[in-house]
């Protein structure tokens, strides 16, 4: 029942966990009540009651640090293209880590994520499915230059074995420290991807679309990164009327 739900929520609350913990607990609590109720075990799904939490906080390289960053890591090549494709793709690491050359199109200037890596075992992308990823000019020749034979993975060891999280952490810390930056991790790559949209103004539903959250009020935590944007908006249609006016002129 819905009061059982809250006595749950509080207790655990109490207990010292966090909202956010909270909520997913009772994220998988409502998975598992649906799938009650798909199989007659439940009349109906009880209301989940959310707990408010703050917005999350995220950092992101701006444009300079970022062309620092690339400059850097090209002292070690081979990581230089997978701090590249994670700038310009928006690729969480564990979709990385488990990109396959297959789900590579360079002809057609894109990337269908359609695995992700978490640890030792390789399963859907977080969404639950798969997506397409544009490539731009520069990270298309850029892997056109890194094709290997050492396996089915795009980014490997020597021997084809998948990189661990571990020995991914590592490369991008040093170039980071070459290149005067504070140390970050994989999740501000695609933080600074997103950001960088925002900045040019991308649409936010494009945005979300290469990100791959299925929620867009998620992708919308980037979009006061483009203060301008509504006042740039209705400033087109003063042109709008001036070219009409023009026009019946």
């Amino acid at each position: 029942t819905v009061r059982d739900i809250h006595g749950f929520r509080a207790r655990q609350l109490e207990a010292g966990l966090s909202r956010k913990t909270v909520n997913n607990q009772l994220t998988v609590l409502r998975r598992c009540l649906m799938i009650a109720k798909e199989w007659d075990l439940l009349a109906h799904v009880p209301e989940i009651g959310w707990l408010k939490t703050a917005e999350p906080e995220f950092d992101f390289f701006d444009f300079v640090e970022t062309d620092r960053l690339l400059a850097a890591a090209q002292r070690e090549p081979q990581w230089h293209i997978v701090i590249l494709t994670a700038l310009r793709t928006g690729l969480r690491l564990g979709e990385l880590r488990a990109l396959r050359w297959q789900d590579v199109d360079l002809v057609a200037r894109k990337i269908v994520v359609r695995q992700s890596a978490a640890k030792n075992d390789v399963g859907s992308p977080k969404s639950g499915h798969s997506r397409e990823v544009d490539l731009g000019t520069e990270v298309t020749a850029a892997l056109k230059t890194h094709r290997h034979l050492r396996g089915e993975l795009v980014f490997c060891e020597a021997d084809g074995r998948m990189h661990t999280e571990n020995e991914m952490k590592h490369p991008l810390w040093r170039a980071c420290k070459r290149a005067g930056l504070r140390e970050i991790g994989w999740h501000t790559l695609r933080h600074t991807f997103a950001s960088h949209l925002t900045m040019r103004c991308v649409p936010l539903k494009a945005v979300q679309e290469l990100l791959g959250h299925s929620d867009i009020r998620v992708t919308m935590r980037y979009s006061h990164l483009t203060p301008n944007v509504r006042r740039d908006a209705v400033e087109l249609l003063n042109t709008s009327s001036a070219n009409s006016t023009a026009k019946a002129v």
